[in-house]
């Protein structure tokens, strides 16, 4: 084992996940003036905000590098979603004087691709008497620094009682409930890219690694932009971006959620299944070839603990490699 390796065993740990953030963020601004003048051709740009952390920090960014009256902000809220996401994006926009934020309700579109129906046919042939007024999410099995548990969905809905019941989903619906709920990404996508078509500007995506590289995105959904200025930020790392860029107290408190699920989902408990700073500083450890034992120590966790995450990550990637191809071509 090298002298590198050894003291970068030594001293591992949360801290090895800080970067400088304002050289980041100006390393990212000139990313994008360059990529969407040069690259794209494009004058300015358009995103979606939604009062989370992620597009609430590429919007803080592309104030920075084309100012508040080239980048278009869409809230595009649908029957389902919280309202508070509404309520912060507007508040976000307001922070950084962005004059053009257009609400597009995809309610009416859903509604036409069938979203809401053919996810509660599936829904219903577990539990029959879901219907208006009930809630309903699906998650993965608990911690995973608790439990040894493979990424097996379960459905939990609520009556309107607020009384909760909880089944293993099986493939046939699991498979239905994630398609027709993916309508809602491709709906806003597509709106999203009228909105530049319309300016002759460029879209910007907010995924960042977490959700890119495991797979946490639809594809050709929010996953589907000109442009993606912090895919290879750690979660962890966009919160230190968002407190460098005085993104509003209130959306950095905010808990991460899908706002997918009439039933709310938290990410971490949707898919995740541990806290951010344990996840990406495990993960930060894999990719730079630093012993599980190392890993664990500077985490005081165990080692069997760290090779369960370490083994999740590899397997979320190895099934979701899919999402990250580019359109297969049988040209000679």
């Amino acid at each position: 084992m090298s002298h590198t390796t050894l003291t970068k065993e030594s001293t591992f740990g949360r801290y090895s996940l800080e970067l400088d953030a304002a050289q980041e963020c100006d390393r990212l601004v000139e990313g994008l003036r360059q990529h969407v003048h040069q690259t794209l051709r494009r004058q300015g740009v358009v995103l979606g905000i939604s009062g989370g952390i992620d597009s609430s920090v590429v919007l803080a960014l592309c104030v920075k590098a084309f100012g508040s009256d080239r980048v278009v902000a869409l809230m595009l809220p649908e029957g389902e979603s919280s309202p508070d996401s509404e309520m912060l994006a507007q508040m976000l926009a307001d922070h950084y004087g962005v004059q053009t934020v257009i609400k597009e309700d995809i309610s009416g579109a859903l509604e036409g691709f069938g979203c809401y129906h053919r996810r509660n046919e599936a829904i219903q042939r577990l539990f029959p008497d879901f219907g208006p007024g009930w809630g309903a999410k699906i998650a993965l099995p608990g911690n995973l620094l608790e439990q040894n548990t493979l990424n097996i969905f379960h459905l939990t809905v609520t009556n309107p009682a607020g009384e909760e019941f909880t089944k293993r989903l099986p493939p046939a619906e699991y498979y239905q409930i994630v398609a027709a709920s993916n309508f809602k990404q491709r709906a806003r996508m597509s709106m999203l890219y009228y909105h530049a078509e319309l300016r002759n500007y460029a879209v910007v995506g907010t995924p960042n690694k977490n959700e890119h590289l495991l797979g946490f995105f639809v594809k050709h959904g929010d996953g589907g932009t000109d442009i993606s200025p912090i895919g290879h930020l750690f979660k962890t790392q966009v919160y230190q971006l968002a407190r460098h860029l005085d993104v509003p107290e209130e959306i950095q408190r905010r808990t991460p959620t899908s706002d997918t699920y009439p039933g709310g989902s938290t990410q971490e408990e949707f898919f995740f299944r541990l806290p951010f700073d344990i996840l990406d500083t495990i993960w930060l450890g894999y990719e730079q070839g630093v012993s599980n034992e190392a890993i664990a120590q500077g985490l005081n966790l165990t080692v069997e603990q760290v090779e369960r995450v370490v083994a999740d990550i590899i397997r979320k990637q190895r099934t979701t490699a899919y999402l990250r191809m580019h359109t297969i071509s049988l040209d000679a």
